[in-house]
């Protein structure tokens, strides 16, 4: 760090303060349920015995994190330029996830989630439509489709075990031996969950040919990949971290990789939607049971259904009128960075693109560091998912695309067609 300039060593000072700051605040393990309780309640509502859950939580003290990350913020403000702001920014996210920790088991968690990962309401960028909106329009959509769809040639049941096994292998293919390790984790909530050097599977889940390749496009070649691009960054080693405020850019990026590479189906987009309809039900009143119900009238097994319910209670009460957020940024992220990719293709300017996979970075950091991608003091990514590596095929889906986009489908008519034939 020697040969760095003293403002470059400065900013490097405060991102190591970052990184041991936040060291000790941990959002899912703090609002997650225990595993015995999920297991006794779903066959409880197997046999249609209905109660409310009663969750204890372990409540953190993060007094001196949010002091420290405080300082760090003002430091950071006063250091100034894109580095700077990148670091106050990511320190002012953590703090507001660390007071939303210590809030954990009561409503008070339900403001700073929707400060970090917004509410189901919130406009899309370049519409006047919502998430719920976008959330009502794939729901119908999927039940319109769903009667008339052939069901896919793919395996169903694949256990945990063997997938590790296979994702072993294609990971151990891309990105060297050993570097990533795959492993069943028993007390595992979600399906899947993916760090820099590990990816775990929930054990005893049952997985198909669809989840086999949605988890490797969205959890492997997305969130394990940006986060070993993170640890190559020579100056900030934050950009290996997944910080509250790039949450909605890295699984919104995340969805839009199964997007490109095929890996989604109608009926993923349909469960993505129908956790922001029932977070938007939560935050009007709706209690657990109620929420659960919701699901399972939509098609969801009981076990899936109390799952997907439990994502929305998570760190709230299950009584009704609060909700964690975090799953409106799954559609939210998803069209917003659609999006991005149009505008950067209309522009010309594919190289930003890349720069989304160097590291944890939200979509306004793309554009405010570009200049130091640029100028070598933040390093261009060193792997990149299959689909982004074929540059003529990403080009033609986009060139595409953002053409399509431009043709009012309120105006088109079945005569139109016919005569286009």
């Amino acid at each position: 760090m020697s040969d760095l300039s003293p403002d470059l060593q400065h900013i490097a000072s405060l991102d190591q303060r970052l990184l041991a700051a936040v060291r000790g605040i941990r959002i899912l393990p703090t609002v997650a349920w225990p595993a015995s309780l999920e297991n006794r309640l779903i066959a409880d509502f197997a046999a249609e015995r209905f109660v409310l859950p009663e969750v204890q939580y372990q409540r953190p003290d993060l007094t001196a994190e949010r002091t420290e990350l405080e300082a760090i913020e003002r430091e950071a403000l006063a250091q100034g330029g894109a580095l700077g702001e990148y670091l106050a920014h990511t320190a002012e996210s953590w703090r507001i996830a660390a007071g939303m920790l210590e809030a954990v088991g009561t409503a008070q968690v339900c403001e700073p989630s929707i400060l970090l990962y917004g509410r189901p309401g919130d406009t899309i960028p370049g519409s006047a439509r919502s998430n719920l909106d976008a959330a009502r329009y794939f729901v119908e959509l999927s039940d319109e489709l769903g009667a008339d769809l052939i069901a896919d040639d793919a395996r169903e049941g694949i256990s945990a075990e063997t997938l590790r096994d296979e994702m072993a292998r294609t990971l151990d293919d891309f990105f060297g031996a050993g570097r990533v390790r795959v492993e069943v984790d028993p007390e595992l909530t979600a399906k899947a969950a993916a760090g820099a050097t590990r990816i775990r599977l929930r054990g005893g889940a049952s997985f198909s040919d669809y989840d086999r390749h949605q988890l490797l496009a969205h959890e492997a070649l997305v969130h394990t990949l940006t986060a070993l691009n993170g640890r190559e960054q020579p100056l900030l080693a934050s950009l290996a971290r997944t910080s509250p405020r790039v949450t909605a850019t890295q699984e919104g990026l995340a969805v839009f990789a199964e997007l490109m590479s095929g890996a989604i189906d109608i009926a993923r987009l349909k469960r993505v939607s129908l956790r922001i309809l029932a977070i938007e039900m939560a935050l009007d009143g709706a209690d657990f049971v109620e929420v659960y119900k919701f699901f399972h009238a939509c098609g969801q097994g009981v076990a899936d259904s109390f799952h997907s319910a439990q994502r929305v209670f998570r760190g709230v009460p299950t009584t009704g009128g609060a909700a964690f957020a975090k799953d409106n940024v799954y559609l939210s992220g998803l069209l917003t960075v659609h999006t991005f990719f149009r505008w950067a293709f209309r522009e010309r300017r594919m190289d930003l693109l890349r720069y989304l996979f160097a590291g944890k970075l939200a979509l306004a950091d793309v554009l405010s560091l570009e200049p130091c991608f640029a100028s070598g003091v933040l390093a261009p990514p060193r792997w990149l998912p299959p689909w982004m590596q074929h540059v003529h095929g990403l080009a033609g889906k986009l060139a595409f695309s953002v053409f399509v986009n431009a043709i009012r489908m309120g105006k088109v008519g079945a005569d139109d067609l016919s005569r286009g034939v």
